[in-house]
């Protein structure tokens, strides 16, 4: 076997491991955390013996296309793997961190309740993290990315009968939504730039990106924007950085492990890999490093004013990363990666530490403490000092702000949009898919001019569907067939583009449309047995029927186009078909995108999490 054939074994020891970990009763807290660590062990291991016989034949870059899962024509989704010296690194220290996490969990979680699912999530965010950092394109690279979004949900939500862990969990989750579509863009743009799915071993190519890119100099921009605006969601620059902190909800060996040392940095990692593209882009370059600077500075500052010791491990953690972008934009490879090391092991460390640190610092007060003698801050004019320490005590509005121009006006679009009953909204679309579908199979008789409007104006339709079922507070039901409309929407504006065949559009809706009608049968089994499922407030219902819970938790799953249905493959496609001068229809269809994964999560933490409904018992809704 060559060297590049071995690769795919450190995909199958995670995924395996996962698969087992699932077969084992809850009830064996041994069992469960020995086999844990010793499938990470044995991750560790093979990696080390591997990277060992890679450094002594000379450190060479291995490429290896796995599997086709779909190919038409020009278009092709497969897996490609990719190893040098950057993915040696991340899997390098992801191992070790979750090997040594896993091992101090086992001990951290005894006889917490969800002892079971803690790991079987580690070990699944362990095989997102895998695949994420081993990709060999970016269709690879996405399915890792959403496997670490919604592990990350989970484990942020991981006391699932409570308020805050819940709410911001999806708080959480809407802006890695935001991350999610920023890389389609990115795929949807590299489609036409390339008119292949290009592979990170010809995007290392100088002369082949240079060539592309001196006719290709605005499509090249934005596919380095959308890289950035990913990669600084997923990382928490600016102006995401607020939801780093709220993440640290999760027990303490999961906020060590996701959001101080790994999931944290991949960011930085989708920045590394993609270096060889945007690296001519110097305007690109100088904006990187005006946004890491001042995520540093204004990180730095927030840091310093946090009251929990976990917040200012948090910001400490974003301007550290702020640093390494920089270092990534300046062409500072090697100082990134040894800067990423540092700061995932010093991260980790301190959060696990965290729980004592009240005892430490009351021990250092006593005999050793001796308080600064001066800082920056003297030096500044009272008025200015002042106002910096507001700014920071408030966090800088970050999250006001995203609420004001983001949230807020699709929320205040969607309250206008009240006349769409449940049945109404039904009889609405009936009506108007089926004039669309009479307006598909006679297109040839339309004028050019009206055809060219008509994919706009029915992913309009699809957005307002979505819009409705965003800020929908009544009816769990209606919400969701809100959803799958969205989807049928989005289809049939997709399909008047040429080239799109009619399988194409089936393989998009196949896990929509049975997730839907599943997903819609649970709802209406749990409104029969309980009555009331509005999403005005959460209902906890998991803890009564948990089967419902996990059903439906898989159809949120499949209809956000999670990669366990052929939908997953169908958005990538459904964008390919996006011509490069349908800026709108392409920004439309990944709001529709934003906002569908939102309104899906949106319902399941509403109708299965959070403090139960019928509970007697008075609950804390806000943390101290």
């Amino acid at each position: 076997m060559t060297m590049d054939s071995f690769l795919q074994f450190f995909i199958y020891i995670p995924f395996a491991g996962f698969a087992i970990s699932l077969l084992i009763s809850e009830r064996n807290e041994d069992l469960i955390s020995t086999f844990s660590f010793s499938a990470v062990g044995l991750h560790l291991n093979g990696l080390v013996a591997f990277i060992t016989y890679w450094l002594w034949n000379g450190a060479p870059t291995l490429n290896h296309q796995y599997i086709s899962l779909y190919q038409i024509n020009d278009y092709d989704f497969f897996i490609d793997l990719y190893f040098d010296k950057i993915t040696a690194v991340y899997l390098l220290v992801g191992a070790l961190l979750t090997f040594l996490v896993t091992i101090y969990s086992r001990y951290y979680l005894h006889r917490e309740t969800g002892y079971k699912r803690f790991f079987n999530t580690v070990l699944f965010f362990y095989l997102g993290y895998t695949i994420a950092v081993m990709s060999g394109n970016l269709e690879t690279l996405f399915i890792g990315w959403e496997i670490l979004g919604i592990s990350s949900f989970l484990l942020i939500s991981f006391y699932k009968h409570r308020y805050l862990p819940v709410k911001n969990a999806v708080k959480v989750f809407s802006i890695y939504r935001v991350a999610d579509v920023g890389l389609i863009l990115a795929m949807w743009m590299s489609h036409h730039l390339w008119h292949e799915n290009i592979t990170f071993e010809k995007l290392s190519n100088l002369e082949l990106v240079h060539n592309q890119l001196q006719s290709h100099t605005v499509v090249g921009v934005f596919i380095a924007m959308m890289f950035l605006l990913s990669a600084a969601a997923k990382s928490a620059q600016l102006p995401f950085s607020s939801w780093l902190p709220r993440a640290m909800e999760g027990p303490t060996p999961s906020s060590a492990i996701f959001y101080g040392s790994l999931a944290v940095h991949l960011g930085v990692f989708l920045m590394l890999r993609t270096f060889p593209f945007w690296e001519q882009q110097i305007s690109v370059r100088i904006f990187i490093v005006v946004l890491g600077l001042a995520t540093a500075i204004i990180a730095t500052g927030i840091g310093r004013v946090q009251s929990s010791v976990k917040s200012q491990i948090a910001y400490a953690s974003i301007a550290q990363i702020g640093l390494i972008f920089i270092e990534v934009a300046a062409g500072f490879e090697n100082l990134a990666l040894f800067h990423f090391a540092g700061n995932a092991f010093l991260r980790t460390y301190q959060l696990l530490v965290s729980p004592s640190v009240v005892s430490y610092l009351i021990r250092e007060q006593f005999y050793n403490f001796s308080p600064r003698e001066r800082s920056i801050e003297v030096t500044f004019s009272k008025k200015l000092e002042y106002t910096l320490y507001t700014l920071c005590v408030k966090e800088w509005n970050l999250d006001s702000m995203m609420y004001r121009y983001l949230w807020n006006p699709l929320k205040w679009v969607g309250s206008r949009l009240n006349f769409l009953t449940l049945y109404g909204a039904v009889w609405f679309f009936v009506a108007t898919y089926s004039v669309g579908l009479i307006c598909f199979f006679y297109k040839d008789a339309l004028p050019e001019s009206v055809l060219d409007k008509l994919p706009v104006l029915f992913s309009l339709m699809g957005l307002v569907m979505i819009l409705k079922s965003f800020t929908e507070r009544r009816w769990a039901r209606k919400s969701w067939l809100l959803i799958i409309m969205n989807h049928l929407w989005i289809a049939l504006a997709i399909s008047f583009n040429e080239a799109f065949k009619y399988g194409q559009p089936v393989l998009y809706l196949s896990g929509i449309i049975v997730a839907g009608i599943i997903g819609f049968f649970c709802l209406v089994r749990l409104r029969k047995l309980e009555g009331s499922i509005g999403l005005h407030q959460f209902h906890g219902y998991s803890y009564q029927h948990p089967k419902i819970a996990l059903v439906f938790f898989f159809c949120c799953l499949a209809a956000t186009g999670f990669p366990i249905t052929p939908t997953f493959i169908g958005e990538d496609l459904i964008f390919t078909h996006i011509h490069e001068d349908q800026i709108l229809l392409a920004s439309i269809t990944s709001l529709s995108f934003i906002l569908d994964g939102l309104a899906i999560i949106r319902i399941y933490a509403r109708v299965f999490m959070g403090p139960h409904v019928k509970s007697i018992f008075e609950m804390a809704y806000r943390s101290s």
